[in-house]
């Protein structure tokens, strides 16, 4: 209603107006001036801000954009951000890849390690005859390694800087992650620490993963201080603390800090793809101990028993901080069957490898 009272009035005020006065006409040589400035400055703005649109395009060049870009200057090469690389892999690998099984699918074993990989001779042993059936990526964020098995050499990617428990855990991550999806080959991503060993031969843990159409990460809620308790509003607006998920973090005690790599994936998975996880992990992780830590593993802990006894677990157990509900315990299982759950296990010292590699392949088998 004020609008068209206003509207009338405008209307009664111009009715008194005086007539339009005449302008003066500008002579012939600013007209000139004036267009050729404008011709200049349309032009300056079509080289420093180029025109995305085709239709645009030809107004410029006969061409089109093609035409454009010829006589435009190249931009400057530089090394993608982890951000930009993880925007263009999703936006030109994943989003433009067809829904078709490729002929030869492949595991992409992503290894996450500060130097030296202790276990490199174990997981060449592991490798050997499978060759075609998997790829291999190495983010060593100190030293680089030197290595002696084929499986390994000239695997290393760009590494930025790590922190254990700050979120360059997680950006190296992501680098590996998108490293691996730029070979289409690759289905499924097994992240894997220093201190990982395999627990299975190549075949079981082939036949595993690649039967099976969900995604095996640890993701549980824990109500708790030291799991809802870790949550903080700079987390808004992206994450709301009804998705907020965690995966190993131990329950300590003055522990209430968020330690984003035991976070990320359980959250992001949780809010995209919930039906799509296992909400368990492949690799087993003993937190029994209630250390910062979980139980490390030493040369006189490995023998045959111990082996059995992680390869047989077919549930998985998590412990919450919340004092009315403190153990989830559920089955290893989907499509109606029950399996073991674990393919890998850590954490083993680097002193376990030859007994490691004397018990290694019988306690594959068991």
């Amino acid at each position: 209603m004020k609008t068209s009272q206003g509207w009338r009035l405008g209307m009664k005020e111009m009715q008194i107006l005086s007539a339009p006065r005449q302008r003066a006409q500008l002579k012939k040589p600013t007209w000139i001036i004036v267009l050729v400035s404008l011709v200049s400055l349309f032009l300056i703005c079509a080289y420093v801000y180029p025109p995305q649109g085709s239709g645009a395009c030809y107004v410029f060049s006969l061409n089109g954009c093609k035409g454009l870009s010829d006589w435009l200057p190249p931009a400057p090469a530089r090394e993608l951000t982890d951000e930009e690389l993880a925007s263009h892999v999703v936006t030109n690998e994943i989003l433009n890849t067809p829904p078709v099984v490729p002929e030869n699918p492949k595991i992409a074993f992503m290894f996450l390690i500060p130097g030296a990989l202790p276990f490199e001779k174990l997981w060449d042993r592991f490798f050997q005859g499978h060759e075609g059936k998997f790829s291999v990526y190495v983010h060593a964020s100190k030293d680089k390694p030197v290595h002696f098995s084929r499986y390994f050499v000239n695997r290393e990617i760009r590494s930025d800087k790590v922190v254990w428990g700050k979120i360059s855990m997680v950006d190296a991550e992501r680098r590996l992650l998108a490293y691996a999806l730029k070979e289409t080959d690759n289905q499924h991503f097994v992240l894997l620490s220093d201190s990982c060993i395999p627990l299975r031969d190549f075949d079981y843990v082939y036949n595993y993963l690649m039967y099976t159409n969900i995604s095996f990460v640890d993701c549980f809620e824990d109500p708790g201080p030291h799991g809802s308790g870790r949550y903080s509003e700079h987390m808004l607006p992206e994450v709301e603390k009804k998705y907020f998920r965690k995966g190993a973090q131990p329950n300590m005690e003055g522990n209430r800090n968020c330690y984003s790599d035991e976070h990320y994936l359980p959250t992001f998975f949780h809010m995209f793809d919930p039906t799509g996880i296992s909400n368990w992990s492949v690799t087993h992780v003993d937190w029994s101990e209630g250390k910062w830590h979980p139980k490390s593993y030493v040369q006189k802990d490995i023998t045959y028993e111990l082996m059995r006894n992680i390869t047989s677990i077919s549930e998985n157990v998590h412990v919450t901080s919340d004092a009315r509900k403190e153990v989830q315990i559920n089955p290893c299982q989907w499509n109606g069957n029950q399996r073991p759950c674990y393919l890998f296990a850590r954490k083993f010292l680097p002193e376990a490898l030859d007994s490691l590699l004397q018990l290694y392949p019988n306690y594959t088998s068991i």
